[in-house]
């Protein structure tokens, strides 16, 4: 059934492993990028409280493939930009991928931390602006690590929904998994054992990282 597969001729593993890359360094970017992003929807100040909330909206509603090929055209060939393409091994379109995947996801990932927000008993919050404690350190020290343990399997879906999301920056030429599964159809007669071969790859990946971030999300629940 698939023995139009010759490894030394598509590099499957190389596919699969720049799509890894892409999700774990878009994941790191938006698990940062999304804890700024809730801290300012839930801010006392009213600009940085407006500034969340319209950035999470237009970026969440807009589609994730016209913020990548925005990025492409917008940054690299309208600016210039080169984003330190000079250094490392990874190219100028990875780059561009992983920023347009960062700006999208991380409105999710605010807003799954902003409903872990809401579960902290406010109380808690009083009390500590009572002690002295500033918006940061409240923030910082009472109210953001509880939320992330109420959080954690909203989080897994974002970060599973982001590992199917990676298939997008093909549209700008990254050499990851979908990239090189169009090529193999285009090359190739048999489509079904392609689309299942690449099926199984998506689950390998995903399939592992749910179940181990479901069981830490019930080690890490709140009792309340």
């Amino acid at each position: 059934m698939f023995d139009f597969l010759d490894l030394d001729r598509y590099d499957l593993f190389g596919a699969f492993w720049t799509t890894v890359q892409l999700t774990v360094l878009s994941g790191i970017g938006s698990l940062i990028w999304g804890t700024i992003l809730a801290a300012m929807r839930v801010s006392p100040v009213p600009i940085m409280r407006a500034f969340g909330t319209v950035y999470v909206h237009v970026f969440r509603n807009t589609p994730l493939t016209l913020i990548i090929v925005a990025c492409s055209q917008l940054l690299a060939y309208t600016l210039g930009m080169t984003m330190w393409a000079d250094f490392g091994t990874q190219s100028l379109s990875f780059r561009l991928a992983v920023l347009g995947f960062v700006l999208y996801t991380s409105t999710f990932v605010c807003e799954a931390l902003r409903s872990g927000i809401n579960t902290v008993p406010v109380g808690q919050a009083e009390a500590a602006r009572a002690l002295g404690l500033s918006f940061t350190q409240v923030l910082t020290l009472i109210v953001l690590p509880q939320a992330f343990r109420a959080v954690v399997a909203p989080l897994a879906n974002v970060l599973i929904a982001l590992t199917k999301n990676t298939t997008v920056a093909a549209a700008i030429g990254v050499a990851e998994a979908a990239l090189l599964m169009r090529d193999m159809i285009e090359q190739e007669a048999q489509l079904v054992p392609i689309a299942i071969l690449f099926a199984f790859g998506f689950i390998v990946l995903t399939l592992p990282t749910g179940l181990f971030l479901g069981w830490v999300a019930k080690r890490a629940a709140v009792k309340r």
